[in-house]
């Protein structure tokens, strides 16, 4: 431990006589001050570097683009595998667990060692790979690489130790799954098929053995050729060609009938008694038609064929449906007998796999439920019941049902609040599934001592907010609730209404959730706040509405003017804002002006009447930014809420308002630059006549932070385009205004001469409808549909000369404006965007040095708002209420209030606000506050503890506000009076003394890169800053010192998706979307670390292998001598020989080593792994015992037979027979 201390007499920004709030406090030497500041500052910091560890624990969701699915019939866990190489493996609520090949290789197919505790996958890099489940975290144990011929399935039977892989040349190969080497027995394509057949057959599509004899091995070849090999003779049985394309095959249990599904909708089953033509062939969904044609229809993509004992078999595939019905869905047909039911699907299926009572291909399947893996779900459907019903998920599978757009999570969250919001969700669940047990059961999972009440909140794009519990490391979802239910619905055909039509204006760009007090606050991207309070009883409620007018004056965007250029629309008169105009509902309705732009009217329509409300958060105030001139109003930037002062305050590129929620009144409004009074630390440009708001409408509403693009660009978020950004609706206006000096490729502008179109006379031509309504007239949209955190992949430059121009577009695509901060201000070189670079996402701006190139349409935005208990000028005394204001330019501007502490005069005397407060300087935008008492300890906000509005009211005891204050004084006995406020902006962080304003301690957090997210944690009792970098680096940095602790470069920034989801909270646990349908946490705690093993689940648990039925001898004996058939005489490579080593080259694995360092992490660790070799060396002697018991069993069965047989024949003549 290291004691830190910090000698302050003497040591601040100004003199006494200076202004308050000079921008000269960057230094901590100055002239003296009278203000009162303790003698010495002694913080004990108790964190180091070993404190911290960074990994990953769990993921959460659907796996994104699915591609193979594996169930283990005995354990009971399924597999499913994914295009990016990852492997999810599920068992029962609790077991989950992430693998990821290292290759990133789409993952092909996957096959259990069934009860063996392994799982084999087949990659698309033509590599197979053995995993080792008998360890937590699960690990390659070996790998195959496939030089010369590519892989294309994959069989494993039950009980065998050997794979066959079938390739795309046709042949197929044999691996030894213990040494994972290749036998030197190959079956080439050309030995299969006949000697005069003259075309290659195709890949192999299909491999099994005979359930009647093991030795039998049957291949399917794309082109429609089936033969079944004899393994022993190295022959082939029989051959089948058959005109369609083969997709799959399936067995009938007694291995005298297969079928197969084909390319052209039919299913043919074949008989092996007469392989030269089909015994049976169905069209299942092909009608016949009026001229005695059958209707073509779409491939079987799979079939499956299951017997029952006590009714017909079943018959599944997925496909097969006729092209002319065209906007169907996608279909499961299950065939019982001449019952044909066809379930629908929301999604395109990508695989199903019929789960059967018995792991033995030989015996009556008694299939009790099918898996449907779909490419946005996953579906377990009852086959028990008639009609079919789907069991209920308990993994937490719809995150992505409407395409996430903000996360928060909560950690050490007050323990009541989670069983209230899983009582009041419960009402609203869905009804009418299995009543049977969610089928895949297997592994175990139990509740780990370190576990506390942990909640996961995501907002959606279509207004939706999910609360999940997210408690030792599991995810359940609490509850859920629809934003716009709030608003009217828009309606095709009605005036401003009919612009909003299949787009999203609902969906959530950002969450403030206070859990003691249970107040709840959303932002909008129609720019839009919704304020919420719990209630356990349901109300009927009128829903209050203040629109709020923040619109900048033209002198705050810091330009020179353009007057010049557009002379025909200079607007007479005095223009200047009215930003503190508001309505209190009923709002007026809203207006345009003659010529048709819309002035002084929200985006959206509140509802205007009572409205019964269920128990749950219930709207209590809706706040809606109005049009002004024709132009919408910008995107929130920050937003934060005080549940004990009763305000909300929020903020954009415009300025500051803040809100009154327990008046319903707006006390302040005003712009950026008024916020500043004569402490303004720039000098701003002043303007010509008023220009017009042609390119200030540009950036209006640039989308939902940075997951809504330009609003010329429209973004599908259907599944097919989830990851790729379009750009179909390039208006022509936005096409002339590209630069004719600058070449765009990929969205990057690569000419190092281009120029905004800003910059000179505007190419659009000058029509009577004006360039205003060229670039958005009154009949275009605000916004365009919502893009989901998951689509929005950017790339990032390598170059460091466009870091600065990287770190600006990111952040114009996370605040929704063209910003630029402190550092950028006093630059000797200017940057600048042009209209197709902002709007393509490109990250390179122009290399003129000329002044005239400086940002046309910057402004400084209101990037993160704090309310708190602190000091709001330097002669101060007392700490007060205060608001912690920080900008784009890295100002952080303190705001002190004057709040009414009586509770009846808070009703009704107004709160004041000083605006005339500090300023401090950072570099770069701010992005986060936090502050500490003179010890080191963390000073939480004060809040009002929760009460119901809703409750009867008791006479005796009046409902009055209890209000819980941390005040910086209440513990500074031994070190005076003051507070330290910490300060992180995207390149530092800053320790200020309060109320002298005495920077204590500094540090560069990042000079190439940018910090996107920042927070202060609690970790093992103490504080740190966290911080995460656009380059991928997570970073902790000790407070109050700055020290750093921890820097790993984890996560490389690929797409906008990470920068906006990521989230740290106490604990040590962070968060981010990993992928479009997948929340991924990790840790950054040592402790943690240590637990995880306890906390994760067991994949694997000792089961005992069912017994094979006892098909008696008669039916053993004619069946065939399926028992008698040794693999290891024929593929060993005493028989077989050694495979070309430059066929296949041998990878060694890892997981054995890791599997031996987890279990020798004890005391016990040798003690367990001898245990368990016993128990496996018993359970395999008790295997042999019982086998050997049954042999004699059948023997005796069999001498018992033959006696009576010949007593009874002993007296018979011949001619009795």
């Amino acid at each position: 431990m290291k004691k830190f201390r910090k000698v302050l007499d003497g040591l601040t920004t100004s003199s006494p006589g200076a202004t308050v709030g000079s921008p000269s406090c960057g230094s901590a030497a100055g002239t003296p001050t009278a203000a009162p500041t303790p003698k010495e500052i002694d913080v004990q910091e108790t964190l180091v570097s070993e404190n911290f560890q960074l990994c990953k624990t769990v993921r959460h969701g659907f796996p994104y683009q699915p591609t193979a699915l594996a169930f283990d019939p005995v354990q009971k866990i399924l597999a499913i595998g994914s295009r990016s190489g990852g492997v999810r493996i599920l068992g029962r609520p609790g077991v989950d667990c992430y693998c990821q090949h290292e290759s990133g290789a789409a993952v092909l197919q996957l096959q259990f060692l069934i009860n063996e505790g392994a799982l084999v996958s087949a990659c698309a890099d033509d590599t197979l790979h053995l995993w080792n489940l008998r360890q937590r975290r699960p690990a390659i144990l070996h790998s195959l690489k496939f030089n010369r011929e590519r892989i294309t399935f994959c069989h494993l039977p039950f009980q065998s130790k050997w794979l066959y892989v079938g390739t795309e040349r046709g042949n197929t190969h044999i691996v030894n799954i213990e040494s994972f080497v290749l036998s030197g027995y190959v079956i080439m394509w050309n030995k299969a098929i006949e000697l005069s057949t003259k075309t290659h057959p195709g890949p192999v599509v299909h491999l099994s053995d005979s359930p009647k004899d093991e030795g039998k091995l049957l291949i399917g070849f794309e082109s429609g050729t089936i033969v079944q090999w004899d393994l022993r003779g190295k022959k082939a049985d029989f051959r089948i060609y058959y005109d369609e394309a083969i997709h799959s095959v399936s067995w009938h249990h007694e291995g005298k009938q297969f079928m197969c599904s084909h390319s052209d909708g039919s299913l043919t089953l074949w008989n092996l008694r007469n392989t030269t033509k089909p015994f049976q062939v169905t069209f299942p969904h092909g009608k016949i038609q009026k001229d005695a044609r059958k209707e073509s229809c779409k491939p079987i993509l799979k079939v499956e064929y299951k017997t029952c004992r006590n009714s017909e078999p079943f018959v599944i595939f997925s496909g097969g449906l006729s092209y002319d019905k065209a906007g169907r869905r996608p279909a499961l047909t299950i065939m019982h007998g001449k019952a044909i039911t066809v379930l629908e699907m929301d999604y395109p299926i990508v695989e199903f796999m019929v789960l059967c009572e018995t792991p033995y291909n030989n015996e009556v399947q008694e299939p009790y439920a099918v898996v449907v893996l779909l490419e946005k779900d996953l579906i377990v459907v009852d086959l028990t019941q008639s009609n079919y019903p789907v069991f209920e998920n308990p993994y937490p599978m719809d995150i992505h049902e409407s395409p996430v757009t903000c996360t928060a999570y909560f950690a050490d969250c007050p323990p009541d609040i989670i069983p209230i919001l899983y009582s009041i969700g419960a009402k609203h669940k869905k009804t009418g599934y299995s009543q049977k047990e969610w089928p895949i059961s297997g592994g175990t999972w139990t509740l780990g001592s370190h576990t506390y009440p942990e909640i996961i909140i995501t907002g959606h794009a279509d207004g939706s907010i999910k609360f999940w519990d997210a408690s030792a490391i599991t995810l359940q979802m609490l509850y859920k609730m629809k934003t716009s239910k709030v608003f009217e619905k828009p309606k095709a055909g009605e005036g401003r209404a009919a612009e909003l039509v299949e787009e999203d204006p609902f969906a959530i760009q950002m969450v403030s959730w206070c859990p003691q007090s249970r107040m709840f606050c959303v932002v909008g991207i129609s720019a839009h706040i919704i304020l919420y309070r719990f209630s356990k009883y349901d109300a009927n409620t009128q829903i209050v509405s203040l629109e709020v007018r923040l619109q900048c004056d033209s002198d705050d965007v810091i330009s020179p003017s353009e007057n010049e250029n557009n002379p025909s629309f200079s607007e007479p008169g005095s223009h200047s804002p009215q930003p503190h105009h508001h309505h209190q509902h009923p709002a007026s309705p809203g207006s345009r002006t003659p010529e048709g732009i819309k002035d002084s009217i929200p985006c959206l329509k509140v509802k205007d009447r009572a409205v019964r409300v269920p128990p749950g958060y219930q709207s209590e105030l809706v706040i809606q930014l109005l049009w002004v001139d024709g132009e919408p109003p910008q995107q929130i930037t920050s937003l934060d809420i005080n549940s004990a002062y009763g305000l909300l305050a929020f903020g954009n590129c415009n300025g500051l308002a803040v809100v009154d929620y327990l008046q319903k009144t707006v006390i302040l409004c005003m712009s950026t630059l008024d916020l500043y009074g004569s402490t303004d630390p720039y000098q701003r440009l002043t303007r010509s006549p008023r220009r017009n708001r042609q390119s200030t409408s540009e950036f209006c509403m640039r989308g939902l932070s940075n997951f809504y693009s330009d609003s010329k660009k429209r973004i599908r978020t259907s599944y097919q385009s989830l990851t790729e950004l379009t750009d179909n609706q390039q208006s022509i206006d936005m096409e002339r205004n590209k630069s004719p000096t600058s070449d765009h490729v990929n969205g990057h502008c690569t000419s190092p001469t281009s120029q905004p179109c800003s910059a000179g006379k505007p190419r659009i031509p000058m029509g009577p409808e004006g360039p205003r309504l060229t670039r958005r007239g009154p009949g275009r949209p605000p916004f365009r549909k919502a893009q989901s955190a998951a689509c929005m992949e950017i790339s990032l430059p390598v170059s460091h000369t466009e870091g600065h121009a990287s770190r600006r577009a990111m952040l114009q695509q996370l605040h929704g404006v063209t910003m630029y901060s402190h550092d950028e201000h006093h630059s000797t070189t200017s940057y600048c965007w042009s209209d197709r670079e902002s709007r393509e996402n490109s990250f390179t701006r122009s290399r003129s040095s000329s002044v005239s190139s400086i940002d046309r349409d910057t402004k400084e935005a209101v990037t993160t708002l704090q309310f708190g208990e602190s000091y709001g000028r330097k002669n101060d005394v007392l700490p007060t209420p205060c608001l912690w204001v920080g900008t784009s330019l890295g100002v952080v501007l303190l705001i002190p209030m004057s709040i009414p502490t009586d509770q009846e005069e808070r009703m009704e005397e107004p709160v004041t606000m000083g605006v005339s407060g500090a300023v401090l300087m950072l570099k770069g935008s701010v992005l986060r506050f936090s502050f500490l008492d003179c010890m080191g300890a963390l000073i939480q906000p004060p809040y009002e503890v929760w009460r119901d509005h809703n409750a009867p009211e008791d006479p005796d005891r009046p409902r009055r506000r209890k209000l819980v204050h941390f005040s910086p004084s209440s513990s500074q006995d031994a070190c005076g009076d003051g507070h330290l406020a910490v300060v992180c902006s995207e390149r530092q962080a800053k320790v200020f003394l309060m109320p002298s304003q005495s920077c204590l301690f500094v540090h560069n957090i990042t000079e190439s890169s940018f910090v996107l997210r920042a927070d202060v944690v609690s970790v093992c009792n103490s504080v740190c800053l966290a911080c995460f970098c656009a380059n991928g680096h997570v970073m902790t940095l000790s407070l109050p010192s700055l020290r750093p602790l921890m820097d790993v470069n984890y996560l490389p920034l690929t797409d906008m998706r990470i920068a906006r989801t990521f989230y740290f909270t106490n604990g040590g646990q962070a968060l981010y979307l990993s992928s479009p349908t997948e929340v991924q946490r990790i840790t950054y705690s040592q402790e943690m670390c240590d637990n995880l093993q306890e906390m994760l689940g067991e994949l694997f648990t000792p089961i005992e292998t069912p017994e094979a039925q006892n098909r008696g001898f008669l039916k053993g004996f004619f069946g065939g001598n399926a028992h008698t058939f040794d693999r290891e005489e024929l593929f060993g490579e005493a028989a077989a020989g050694k495979a070309s080593r430059s066929l296949a080259q041998h990878i060694p694995g890892q997981g054995g080593v890791e599997g031996m360092k987890v279990a020798a992490s004890g005391v016990v660790g040798e003690l367990a792994r001898a245990r368990i070799a016993l128990d496996e060396r018993g359970q395999r002697l008790g295997e042999l015992e019982e086998r050997t018991a049954l042999m004699m069993t059948s023997a005796e069965a069999f001498s018992k037979h033959a006696h009576e047989l010949m007593l009874k024949c002993k007296d018979k003549k011949w001619y009795q027979f």
